[in-house]
């Protein structure tokens, strides 16, 4: 039995070439793996600190080299060179403000402007609209520029007391550039744009007489429902119940259209009513010019005589069958308070000033006609 005690004799085997080369094989790639990574761990950290370097040189080379830094946003520095007319659509963001604005020349980046966007806490007050703008602006000077209302181009429809419904229509069409089928598709469908009922679908008269600041987004059907709006919103003002609007509005327009002096609407709505309540028939030559489609200075002895002309008030009793023109607020109030008296005739006596005379007798009357008749021998 062997002793526990005794370990057998080791035998040592002699390594061969082979394998004495292998090993030193291994040794070597382990250590040319470890160079390989210090080498690459030296490389992240010098383009780390290359890097940091060169941005902060970058950075700063405006100044220290004299080029751009294409880190910051690119912006102009003066106040802008040449006007140019830029479009802003209504719901635009400052991103697409700023590339409507590099698109037109106004600023240099889009990021230069929504950095000044974003540092102006008025900037979200930008309109839409038209705006006169200048080439090569610094994006905040463009901001400040957008919020001012010297820059701002707006389109103005401006409708004059006295107009009538084709004279509305051909004014719009001239400003906003729209055809005219477009505001005549609009008016083919009186409910969609709010014009009452009581008007039966006679938009003549119910476009008031004001000023309006048209946006880009504007279409016809548009426009004609602000002009028809306003009528409402003023009759409405003035306490005129829904059942006589459109027999206001007639009244109103006649008066429109022959007063001349604000001082003359309410003794001449008053001769309209004492007319109306002693069943004569108004006599009113706008009415009928506008029944013929012609100036009133144009119609003649066979025109008054003309019963055919639902507008001849010389033939025709009462109101005419709607308003001849669209009143403006004077007429209507004129309308809605007449002036106390017993006036049933009226006349201008000088046609260059539009002095009226009123008169409650024929006898009177017709002594004011012999001096508009003398007033216009005198000047042919």
């Amino acid at each position: 039995m062997t002793d526990l005690f005794e370990r057998p004799p080791v035998q040592h085997e002699q390594p061969t070439r082979a394998s004495r080369s292998g090993g030193r094989d291994r040794r070597a790639a382990k250590k040319r793996a470890q160079r390989r990574r210090r080498r690459t761990l030296i490389v992240v950290v010098a383009l780390l600190l290359v890097g940091g370097a060169g941005y902060y040189l970058v950075s700063n080379a405006s100044s220290l080299l004299g080029f751009e830094n294409p880190f910051a946003a690119s912006d102009y520095e003066g106040q802008g060179v040449d006007p140019v007319d830029v479009t802003i659509e209504p719901g635009s963001t400052g991103a697409v403000i700023g590339q409507t604005l590099v698109d037109a020349g106004v600023v240099k980046s889009v990021k230069a402007f929504t950095d000044a966007y974003k540092a102006n806490p008025e900037a979200s007050k930008i309109q839409p609209g038209n705006f006169t703008m200048l080439t090569e602006m610094k994006a905040s000077a463009a901001v400040a520029l957008l919020l001012s209302k010297e820059s701002k181009n707006e389109m103005k429809l401006t409708i004059p007391e006295g107009f009538t419904k084709a004279q509305v229509i051909d004014r719009a069409v001239s400003v906003t550039g729209k055809p005219v089928e477009e505001f005549e598709a609009a008016m083919a469908d009186p409910a969609a744009v709010g014009l009452p009922a009581e008007a039966g679908g006679n938009f003549e008269g119910w476009f008031f007489p004001s000023t309006y600041l048209l946006e880009p987004d504007d279409t016809p059907a548009t426009i004609v429902a602000n002009m028809v709006a306003a009528t409402v919103s003023n009759l409405d003002a003035l306490g005129v119940a829904p059942a006589d609007r459109q027999a206001v509005i007639i009244k109103a327009s006649l008066v429109e259209r022959e007063a001349k002096a604000d001082a003359d609407r309410p003794k001449m709505a008053r001769a309209i009513e004492n007319r109306l309540e002693r069943d004569m028939t108004l006599d009113i030559d706008a009415a009928v010019a506008f029944g013929l489609g012609k100036p009133g200075t144009e119609i003649t002895v066979a025109d008054k005589a003309n019963t055919d002309n639902l507008y001849n008030l010389y033939k025709h009793k009462g109101l005419p069958p709607g308003p001849i023109a669209s009143p403006g607020k004077a007429s209507v109030e004129a309308i809605l308070n007449p002036e106390p008296g017993d006036w049933i005739f009226w006349v201008a006596v000088n046609l260059d000033t539009g002095e009226t005379k009123f008169s409650s007798t024929m006898a009177e009357h017709q002594r004011y006609v012999n001096e508009l008749r003398a007033w216009q021998a005198e000047n042919p």
